[in-house]
């Protein structure tokens, strides 16, 4: 892939696992250039560290450049885990210095789940739930977002890995001690993975990535679920807590608990969760929910009660499969930047957004 006079857009996507960068032309549906770090971004106490982001994103976006002979960039998406609460330090810094760097006018700095959104349904309205280790729900009607949940596995991600995890290890400790509600295939299975059953404290508790050992376990319940009950009970609630937060965001679909469902920021009339359609008594279009994330890939066991859950909860709600990764929505957000054609909300520290006429 060469310029040829083209107007070329950077996609990033920072997580928990490193750094992917992807640079492709404005035009929708263009073929990219990829890399990757596998350095995750530090966190400090000014937030995510603006810095040590930079110092990754200008020599990849310079070797990506240097493959397609290009020396600039019309706009950039960063999608960022920690965004919304931990962002502070990326909004002061990043602009400038990728304005320094590449002349670049055009940023938008986005919620992991907002790029999560854009490469699951591009910038039409509906919901994506996003499950890995942690879940979060996301939805929009193109006016606003409405989250549920993504609240880490001491407050939430009820359905997530860490979440499906921990309750398996539950049901296998209650069974090594002889309490109702535990599994003895569970149990042969935490044992097969982590050692002896007194042990697993003492090997848990120190460690600093307990959210991503306690998902480790979260295939084990899967594969007991089809003929151990505690486990089948265990993808069943799990895919009660994912239904529900994918009903409490779906646009048009239900009016929440006051106060509730609303992402930071929004207006009063928002923040009391009424949809238009609601408030008026008008009939409910269809919203169409994509499951992305590392976690769905249990297939079957979960995917199916969280199709029925979803069913009972909100019968206007249809699963669709993700069109594409959050590489890909950080992508399509800075392609649609470049044209002056993105028309997903923004939002102080869901997707933040300069252009050349805020400068």
């Amino acid at each position: 892939m060469t310029d040829g006079g083209g107007t070329w857009v950077l996609g990033v996507d920072s997580g928990g696992s490193g750094v992917r960068f992807a640079l492709g032309r404005a035009e929708e549906g263009s073929p990219a250039e990829v890399s990757a770090s596998d350095e995750p971004v530090r966190t400090g106490r000014t937030g995510i560290d603006a810095g040590h982001l930079l110092g990754q994103l200008v020599p990849a976006a310079m070797e990506l450049l240097g493959r397609v002979g290009a020396d600039r960039v019309a706009a950039v998406a960063v999608g960022a885990a920690g965004m919304a609460s931990l962002g502070d330090d990326l909004r002061a810094k990043l602009p400038p210095g990728l304005a320094g760097a590449f002349g670049v006018r055009r940023v938008a700095l986005a919620a992991d789940a907002v790029t999560a959104y854009a490469g699951a349904l591009g910038q039409r309205p509906g919901a994506v739930v996003a499950a890995g280790t942690g879940m979060i729900a996301l939805g929009t009607d193109l006016t606003r977002w409405r989250r549920a949940d993504g609240w880490g596995h001491l407050l939430g991600d009820c359905g997530g890995g860490a979440w499906i995890g921990r309750a398996g290890l539950e049901a296998a400790m209650r069974a090594h001690d002889g309490r109702r509600g535990g599994s003895a295939a569970l149990l042969a299975r935490a044992e097969a993975l982590f050692g002896p059953a007194p042990e697993l404290p003492g090997l848990l508790y120190p460690r600093t990535d307990r959210p991503a050992m306690l998902a480790a376990f979260a295939p084990e319940v899967a594969r007991c679920a089809g003929s151990d009950p505690v486990a089948g009970a265990i993808l069943r609630e799990a895919a009660r807590g994912i239904a529900e937060s994918a009903a409490a965001v779906c646009p048009g679909g239900r009016a929440v608990t006051p106060g509730a469902g609303a992402a930071d920021g929004e207006n009063a009339g928002a923040a009391r969760g009424v949809t238009a359609d609601t408030a008026r008594g008008e009939s409910v279009s269809e919203c169409e929910v994509a499951l992305t994330g590392g976690l769905f890939r249990i297939g079957d066991p979960l995917l199916v009660p969280v199709r029925e859950e979803l069913a009972a909860l909100s019968p206007s709600a249809r699963t669709v499969p993700a069109a594409g990764d959050p590489l890909a929505g950080a992508l399509l957000i800075a392609s649609a930047l470049a044209r002056d054609e993105l028309r997903l909300p923004h939002h102080p520290r869901m997707l933040w957004v300069t252009t050349e006429q805020d400068t």
